[in-house]
């Protein structure tokens, strides 16, 4: 928590998400529940035109309205240029500043940039997502490109709808709901277990305008969502939605993994987690999967690969998170992969996850044979080197 000692002389709080309704409905209720709040928005949805649009404005209406070019063609790269200088103007009159991201706008990279030119003068407490929990499954379920949608930041944005909402949901210790009566018990299960650790409050309830000032720690936040460290969400099951946390200590067989993988990243309406493949014994691989496209990335080395003395150089949390899947013989290496969906068929999920793990024989034939393996995953990975 942030203290009236160490809060900035600007607190800022984030108010992220995909659903615009729901997104003004908490920015308006908090300009309405502070005294001297201001909202900030920057307008993407101009950058075609080369300009991103900002609007600053209070309780009563607009204060004020203007324009800032696109940078290296790139609309959040204005975003974030025209973003602080605003800011650090408004640090002399303002009591809250209420930074309301457009549409496809990730709040980490934002309330980075917040955090790291802000000084003592600007910085974060805290960050809000706003949802409609019965927008959550159609989202999340929706493998667009956000070009497809009208919601890239830049030419060269290939993220997706569902990807996208799920990154803000999951990044945000604060989910804001905006339920105009349409959620079921299903659709607010599915939300409890994407991010089972966020504070959900009412949007029209007093406790909202609280939590702005909370206080927000970046650093930590990077850290629970990188693929090493993530705090992933625990087994549930509750009103037809399911989360399966499989893990395993044997590393997969990378054809089989390969061949198995339209499945895997079908059978959940969103998957995550940290795995290890037998052709990369020191590499630790991200996965990432939702809206049925699946994204995989090389997220570092396993600790157990690295020597004792670099240690001393790798984050608490890192290590934290390394000594919980600790294994005698292979250390951190490890399976650790979340589904989470309605309708989850978890015994098959399991089945089929298992049948990608080194068979017995495989396993006995040592590392050395593991790296003989075909590299499978040299078209969705950089190769080893």
């Amino acid at each position: 928590m942030t203290t009236d000692r160490e809060r900035p002389q600007l607190p800022v709080v984030l108010v992220a998400g995909m659903h615009a309704d729901a997104r003004r409905r908490v920015v308006d209720r908090l300009l309405a529940d502070v005294p001297g709040s201001v909202a900030l928005h920057h307008d993407l949805a101009s950058a075609a035109d080369g300009t991103v649009t900002r609007t600053v404005r209070d309780a009563t209406g607009d204060v004020s309205r203007g324009a800032a070019p696109l940078v290296n063609d790139c609309a959040c790269c204005a975003l974030r240029e025209d973003l602080m200088p605003e800011l650090l103007r408004l640090a002399g009159s303002a009591r809250l500043a209420v930074v309301e991201l457009w549409d496809s706008v990730e709040p980490m990279a934002m309330a980075e940039a917040v955090a790291a030119h802000g000084g003592h003068t600007v910085g974060p407490t805290n960050v809000i997502t706003a949802v409609d929990p019965a927008l959550v499954l159609p989202c999340l379920a929706n493998g667009d490109d956000l070009s497809e949608a009208g919601l890239a930041a830049a030419p060269t944005d290939q993220r997706t709808v569902a990807d996208t909402l799920a990154r803000q949901l999951e990044y945000a210790p604060v989910l804001a709901l905006v339920d105009e009566g349409e959620a079921d018990d299903e659709d607010r299960a599915l939300l409890t277990q994407l991010h089972p650790t966020a504070r959900q409050v009412p949007f029209d309830l007093p406790e909202l305008a609280r939590l702005a000032f909370a206080g927000f720690d970046v650093e930590t936040a990077a850290a629970a969502q990188h693929p090493s460290c993530a705090l992933l969400p625990q087994e549930a099951d509750e009103a037809g939605v399911a989360t399966l946390v499989w893990r395993g200590h044997r590393p997969f067989h990378p054809g089989r993994l390969y061949q198995a993988l339209e499945d895997l990243t079908c059978a959940a309406a969103r998957s995550r987690g940290r795995f290890w493949l037998a052709d990369r014994p020191d590499t630790l691989l991200g996965w990432d999967a939702a809206g049925g496209a699946l994204s995989l990335e090389t997220a570092g080395p396993w600790l157990a690969s690295l020597p004792d003395a670099a240690w001393d150089l790798v984050p608490p949390m890192r290590r934290a998170a390394a000594s919980l899947d600790w294994h005698p013989r292979h250390g951190d290496r490890c399976q650790h992969l979340v589904f989470i969906s309605p309708g989850l068929d978890r015994e098959g999920l399991a089945r089929l996850l298992e049948s990608c793990l080194l068979t017995d024989a495989e396993y006995a034939a040592g590392r050395e044979a593991w790296k003989r393996f075909p590299a499978a995953f040299d078209d969705l990975l950089s190769p080893v080197s």
